[in-house]
């Protein structure tokens, strides 16, 4: 790590400078919208790089298309993980941004996971962290991450070794700021209360599966999640809009499904707004005031397009309560089969 003389300095130039460019980005676009408490401006539709059909390495000219679009369209904000393709996602995010870093707010996890083929048995130590930032840092190309997160908990690591580990990572100008995703109620609770100690890098943001079918997970997030966040001030990056491909307009709706008359609303409210359903899905999402940007998984260039558009649109009253009471039907419902 470095001394604390010049992280503390460097820190400080890398926030002016953010602040500053952050800046300068809402005054062109009023689709940017600040990450919770932090100084961070995020397009409201973020881009994931776990790509399931694309492969996860900068080689793959589809994933580059996909990536560059995004650009082209001012969406700002990325996503990755150690853990997609092993650093290959991360590689492939790195060579998308090439000379483009001062345009993109990043976010990337560790996980507390081991590669296959390998023997070790990972926890969220210090070690382990400080090790897997610097290999990020690496495959993306950069000196900073803007958001880093815990992709999953470990339950072995206490709380206020999670939160004294990042703290130590800000300070060393390693990373802006931290968040974790796919945590419980309880374990969030304990890194938004650590967030109070004085001086200590408060928990910025999480990222968590939350859609208008997401039945027994969606109450979840609404009952312990969305608490902490308003609690918390906290940002949140809400993935899967369209549940995980099982809204997608090219997938055959499977009629005995419980999520089908879901399915059905959303695409009266599509035909009457003269929009798309997967548009929908982002819009639906976005009413909701604890999110604060939707993170999708565009395989193709059009499909940035399609999400893109969905940030765009506002509900009107009476339709948005007709898919608010199609997706509460799901209640308690365990839609992930």
């Amino acid at each position: 790590m470095r001394n604390p003389t010049s992280s503390t300095t460097r820190r400080s130039v890398l926030k002016i400078a953010a602040a500053a460019l952050g800046a300068q980005a809402s005054a062109g676009s009023s689709d940017l919208v600040r990450f919770g408490h932090t100084d961070l401006r995020v397009s409201r539709l973020c881009q994931g790089t776990a790509f399931r059909q694309l492969k996860r390495d900068g080689d793959d000219p589809g994933g580059q298309a996909v990536l560059r679009r995004c650009l082209d369209l001012g969406i700002n904000f990325f996503d990755s993980s150690n853990a997609y393709g092993w650093g290959g996602a991360e590689t492939a995010l790195g060579k998308a941004l090439a000379g483009r870093r001062d345009k993109a707010v990043i976010c990337t996890k560790v996980s507390p996971h081991a590669a296959p083929g390998t023997s070790e048995n990972p926890t969220l130590s210090r070690e382990f962290v400080f090790r897997e930032v610097e290999a990020s840092l690496r495959r993306l190309q950069t000196d900073y991450i803007d958001l880093y997160l815990y992709h999953n908990p470990d339950n072995v690591t206490p709380a206020e070794v999670l939160a004294d580990t990042m703290d130590r990572l800000v300070r060393a100008g390693k990373i802006r700021y931290w968040g974790a995703s796919n945590f419980s109620g309880k374990q969030v609770a304990e890194l938004v209360q650590l967030g109070k100690r004085k001086g200590k890098a408060a928990i910025a943001g999480l990222e968590d599966y939350y859609n208008i079918i997401a039945g027994s997970r969606g109450d979840f997030m609404e009952r312990e999640l969305f608490p902490q966040i308003r609690r918390g001030r906290l940002g949140l990056m809400a993935f899967s809009p369209i549940g995980e491909g099982r809204l997608a307009p090219e997938r055959p709706l499977d009629r005995t499904k419980p999520w089908a008359p879901v399915a059905d609303a959303v695409d009266e409210v599509a035909k009457q707004l003269g929009a798309t359903r997967p548009q929908i899905c982002v819009a639906w999402v976005l009413t909701r005031p604890e999110v604060t940007c939707v993170l999708a998984g565009a395989e193709r260039p059009e499909h940035v397009d399609d999400n893109f558009r969905g940030t765009q649109i506002k509900i009107p009253a009476d339709a948005l309560q007709r898919l608010n009471e199609a997706s509460a039907r799901l209640r308690g419902v365990d839609t992930s089969g």
